[in-house]
């Protein structure tokens, strides 16, 4: 799986779940990096 499918899986699976908080996923694909940023403010 490439990061493109594996980051349009995880943005699905994500939006779907309104709980959660998540306020927006950037994927940098140079350096394979995915970082999703909260409501609050905070990037895993």
């Amino acid at each position: 799986m490439d990061l493109n499918c594996f980051r349009d899986r995880l943005f699905d699976l994500l939006n779907d779940s309104e709980g959660m908080g998540i306020a927006d996923i950037n994927a940098d694909e140079q350096n394979s990096l995915i970082a999703v940023r909260t409501e609050s403010g905070k990037v895993f």
